[in-house]
């Protein structure tokens, strides 16, 4: 008799193929028996070579629970939802393409639902792996942008209003079929237009059902960074694709919720303009610039008008 797995793991990829074995790779290199856990690679659209690459991967490794399958329709949110709805086991674990997972990261994360059974959502840390090492220009207000995230030194919980980060977010499935998944209007990259925030979203809604969200920082996953690759139109990209994902999600709140997150967003904008000066001040010029680069585009994000696909 097949023994049901106990996480599920969901990657959904997009054009990703230099990138996606070695995500598999470190899922299947796991700690925790295979028969536990299963994973689903969700290719949506991609227009490289994924789908062969992933293929072959899954029919060299029988011995694991892989699964690969189209979503046509354009976005993580969609992805993520269809990966969801095939899953097996009463916890989802959602990580990124380009993410590596440590060793022991399904083991642990399992253990931690089994000791904490108000979980109802948990995140990890997230390291960026620099290719081919961090910029200068790099700093700790502009990281979270590459997927740096450190909430925590200690297991804790996530305080009102802070969330995991989607390249490292565990959910039962039991309250993800609660607050209906991920809103698909926040889809993340759909076309060349960016709608992000759909990790946020979902976590708010979870957070509204008044279960308790953790971070445990051993629960943790690398994240791949070319430097080469963030350009400033990149970087553009991700800081008004928050911009757009917040106007969303505050107008479906009200006008007023909107204009409020305009002040909000005046008032980062000035507070970056700080930092930059104190960065300047303290001989890291280079740290300037970007700080505020990052609060202008998410500022222009958050007034568009483009935020349908």
């Amino acid at each position: 008799m097949s023994t049901m797995p106990r996480i599920s793991v969901v990657v959904c990829t997009y054009n990703r193929a230099d990138y996606i074995v070695d995500a598999m790779e470190s899922l299947y290199r796991q700690s925790l028996d295979k028969q536990y856990y299963e994973v689903i690679i969700v290719n949506n659209n991609s227009s490289d070579n994924t789908t062969s690459i992933c293929d072959a991967y899954i029919s060299a490794h029988p011995d694991a629970s892989f699964q690969f399958l189209n979503e046509s329709k354009q976005g993580a949110s969609f992805a993520r939802n269809t990966g969801a709805t095939l899953s097996k086991s009463p916890l989802l674990c959602f990580m990124d393409d380009d993410a590596i997972a440590a060793p022991d990261y399904l083991e642990r994360i399992v253990s931690f639902f089994d000791q904490h059974a108000d979980a109802i959502g948990l995140g990890g840390r997230i390291i960026p792996r620099y290719i081919p090492s961090e910029p200068a220009w790099m700093s700790y207000y502009v990281s979270s942008l590459v997927g740096n995230f450190d909430y925590a030194q200690e297991v804790t919980l996530f305080k009102p209003g802070k969330y995991p980060l989607e390249s490292n977010m565990i959910v039962r499935k039991a309250y993800f079929i609660r607050v209906n998944g991920f809103n698909t209007a926040l889809p993340g990259v759909a076309g060349t237009l960016r709608i992000g925030g759909e990790g946020k979203e979902f976590f708010f809604k979870l957070q509204a059902l008044g279960g308790n969200i953790y971070y445990n920082p051993s629960i943790c996953v690398e994240h791949v960074v070319e430097v080469k690759k963030l350009t400033p139109e990149y970087m553009y990209r991700v800081a008004s694709g928050i911009g757009r994902g917040e106007q969303v999600r505050v107008k479906a709140i009200g006008r007023m919720a909107y204009y409020k997150k305009i002040i909000e967003y005046f008032f980062k904008l000035g507070a970056s303009v700080v930092l930059g000066i104190l960065y300047t001040l303290q001989g890291n010029p280079a740290k300037a610039k970007p700080v505020i680069q990052f609060r202008i585009d998410a500022l222009k994000g958050l007034l568009d008008s483009r935020t349908t696909v």
